[in-house]
């Protein structure tokens, strides 16, 4: 009974921190994009550098440089890639973007270079992207059947759409700006303009009581609720309810809730940019950088919003609302039950698992990646920790493959957009390509040298390139045919 209430309250805690962190500044702007996407790009915009028929020494290099430029993890891409694969992307390409985002970020690899050195940050670009290309390659190979009827439905379902209107490509660039300038950590952002202080007496009190309810071990990449935090949670719950009543019939025409609801949005969004800091007798409101930069996002996006056709705007809300039903109640089931397992799993089975560049100690440290899910860039200290400890640094690289791109939660949401035989697939090739480069990195830092490792990567360029002429020929036979 008392690992049962452990368990259940690990998972309320779980869900409770991501929720007071993580939904807003990246997950929210995500879904609008994903819904932007869906509803405003035409379809040949998306084919013309993702689609099925794209070269693939074009398709995929584009895969990997847009994925290059978004700081998120496993959970935000997902709204991302439902996008552009809805709207037409190959599945190879569209893999390729998924698996290459989180880790292969400019940030993520910045990040791993100034904790863990160049030569991790090195390896884990170089691997993230033959391995990304290739799995997005075997499944383009695997499931080809699959994508030319999806290339068929989406031919029909986009077929009256043939241009991008200035007003709609404003808008999906002031959206990619709202995400940026919610989660890049650049100094003219992250610098505190000046505070404010509020009456507010019962804010420390508060804090103190959310930190009784919502223990947490900042070491082990635990995060607990604040102050902040709580009302994000409420902000969030009040958007839940007023977009029920203001999207869900969109299409048929905004109503007082929907405004309410956008409102709403807005809001959080420069709450959660802001910092809120409890002190005895009051509240103080930080104002950085950050939180002028978002007000600068959001008023573009209603400027150019306020440009759209009313079909054009029902549509990009209606889509946004659909993926957020889609995903969101999955990932905080999957949330929840990652905090559960993380109440059982001990780092010290895996530090004791992993000591050794071995093919199980690199599946261990892979599926620890999978189920104690950690925030985007958090599991760069997480993994200097257990460095510090003795795991080996074979198997920290296959965690550090595999933690950005596997977490339950991210698994359930891929299965809606693809289906559960696709999702199976890239979960068992992300997790054999994780331990691979594990088990390549791990032999190089045992003293393999640079002859074999070139010859290794080598051999991989060449089965790419076999690929890619296969799919070449193919394309070819389908276009003469």
């Amino acid at each position: 009974m008392e690992l049962t209430w452990k368990m259940l309250n690990g998972g309320a805690a779980s869900l409770a921190s991501y929720l007071a962190a993580h939904v807003l500044l990246c997950l929210l702007p995500a879904f609008f994009i994903a819904g932007a996407m869906t509803a405003l790009i035409p379809k040949a915009s998306i084919t013309r550098w993702l689609g099925r028929n794209t070269p693939p020494y074009v398709s995929y290099p584009a895969a990997a440089l847009a994925g290059s430029l978004i700081a998120v993890c496993s959970c935000t891409i997902v709204p991302l890639f439902a996008g552009i694969y809805k709207k037409g992307a190959g599945i190879g390409p569209a893999m390729t973007f998924l698996f290459f985002a989180p880790a292969g970020n400019i940030m993520a690899l910045a990040y791993t270079g100034s904790i863990l050195g160049p030569e991790f940050a090195v390896a884990r670009l170089l691997l993230c992207l033959l391995f990304g290309v290739g799995i997005g390659l075997l499944m383009a190979m695997i499931f080809w059947r699959d994508d030319a009827s999806h290339d068929a439905q989406t031919d029909t379902l986009f077929a009256q759409q043939a241009s991008m209107a200035p007003a709609a490509l404003g808008v999906l660039l002031s959206l990619v700006g709202l995400l940026l300038a919610g989660t890049l950590k650049l100094w003219p952002l992250t610098a505190a303009a000046f505070t404010l202080d509020m009456p507010l007496p019962w804010a420390q009190p508060w804090q103190a009581t959310l930190m009784r309810w919502v223990p947490f071990d900042a070491a082990k990449g635990e995060e607990g609720v604040n102050f902040q935090g709580s009302v994000l949670i409420g902000l969030l719950l009040l958007i839940g309810v007023t977009a029920w009543k203001g999207l869900e019939n969109i299409v048929e025409g905004a109503n007082r809730w929907t405004w309410v609801a956008m409102g709403l949005a807005a809001t959080t969004l420069l709450v959660a940019s802001m910092r809120l800091s409890p002190v005895p007798g009051m509240l103080e409101v930080g104002l950085t950088g950050r939180v002028f930069g978002m007000a600068l996002a959001l008023w573009a996006v209603w400027h150019f919003a306020r440009q759209l056709s009313g079909d054009d705007w029902h549509a990009w809300l209606w889509e946004t609302w659909r993926f957020v039903k889609q995903i969101f109640v999955l990932l905080v089931a999957g949330v929840f039950i990652v905090g559960m397992v993380r109440q059982v799993i001990r780092p010290e089975w895996i530090e004791s698992l992993a000591g050794s560049n071995t093919a199980l100690a690199n599946l261990v440290a892979v599926g620890f990646g999978v189920f104690m899910y950690f925030p985007t860039l958090v599991e760069v200290p997480v993994a200097r920790m257990f460095l510090d400890l003795g795991m080996h640094p074979g198997p920290l690289l296959a965690y550090l493959m595999a933690d950005p791109e596997l977490s339950l939660q991210s698994m359930l949401m891929v299965a809606v957009v693809i289906g559960h035989t696709k999702t199976a697939a890239y979960v068992l090739l992300v997790a054999l390509f994780s331990t691979c480069a594990g088990l390549l990195y791990g032999a190089w830092v045992d003293g393999l040298g640079w002859v074999p490792m070139a010859l290794a990567l080598t051999l991989w360029l060449l089965l790419l390139a076999t690929a890619l002429g296969w799919m070449k020929r193919r394309q070819t036979a389908q276009a003469a045919a």
